[in-house]
């Protein structure tokens, strides 16, 4: 059973249905790519009693998650994972793999590994067969970027784009700023949690001129949240997504 969102991603991928006993709260929520089946199972809260309530066989914890809870659970002898936080392409692989261990389904998280492998080697392709590199820049709905070192940051490099926050200086994930915004430069404008992720009054970028200016001069791609919560299992799909993106605006090049 997994606890967390970033949890889900992971067991969902190697897990058969079978095996699931429940999933985290946030399963039914949209920043969720759960299936529908998967969304009738029950909700599991890092929370060491509700957790022991299932008897589970495996508790999976996002990264820092577990604290308290599975201290607890592991004193009662109940095993758990808690899967390592991580901004690159090769963290998803370890964790993939310790999960894989963790649930006796090693085979099946190298076969998960293989075809991340396949997929990125084919976006590799597909950048190399491109003429031009475009100026890519994230835009949360907060107005928050994404610089070197996050897994936005890999994605955009996977997709074959140019990452002009990291370009710019930006380190680590950016908050709202309006003044870099309007320094910014991109052909290509990635966005995520505009339509699908939590109501906020600090969604500044779905109001503030700075932003706007951003997003009504670049092509843009939305990127379901759901895709990455965290630098999970289908983090593969948004660098797809973004390649496609990129492959449009290079044919109107």
């Amino acid at each position: 059973m997994s606890a967390s969102l970033c949890a889900d991603s992971y067991l969902l991928a190697l897990q058969p249905r079978a095996g699931i006993a429940a999933l985290s709260w946030q399963v039914d929520q949209p920043v969720s790519a759960a299936p529908d089946w998967a969304r009738d199972l029950p909700r599991a809260w890092p929370d060491a009693e509700r957790l022991l309530a299932f008897d589970p066989g495996l508790v999976v914890f996002g990264a820092g998650e577990g604290g308290r809870a599975a201290a607890m659970l592991e004193r009662s002898d109940y095993p758990t994972l808690e899967l390592a936080w991580t901004e690159d392409f090769d963290g998803v692989r370890a964790n993939l793999l310790a999960l894989g261990a963790a649930l006796g389904r090693v085979d099946a998280a190298r076969a998960e590994i293989a075809d991340l492998d396949r997929r990125l080697a084919a976006l590799a392709q597909r950048a190399a067969a491109r003429d031009v590199v475009p100026r890519v820049v994230y835009l949360s709905a907060s107005g928050g970027s994404a610089g070197a070192g996050t897994y936005v940051d890999a994605t955009i490099t996977a997709a074959g784009g140019l990452n002009n926050a990291a370009q710019s200086g930006v380190v680590g994930w950016g908050r709202s700023d309006p003044e870099l915004a309007l320094t910014l430069e991109a052909d290509i404008i990635v966005t995520s949690y505009f339509t699908d992720g939590f109501a906020g009054t600090l969604n500044r970028a779905t109001r503030h001129a700075a932003y706007r200016r951003l997003l009504d001069q670049a092509g843009r791609v939305d990127i379901p949240s759901a895709d990455w919560p965290c630098a999970g299992p289908r983090l593969i799909d948004a660098a797809e997504a973004i390649a496609d993106a990129i492959d449009d605006w290079a044919a109107r090049s």
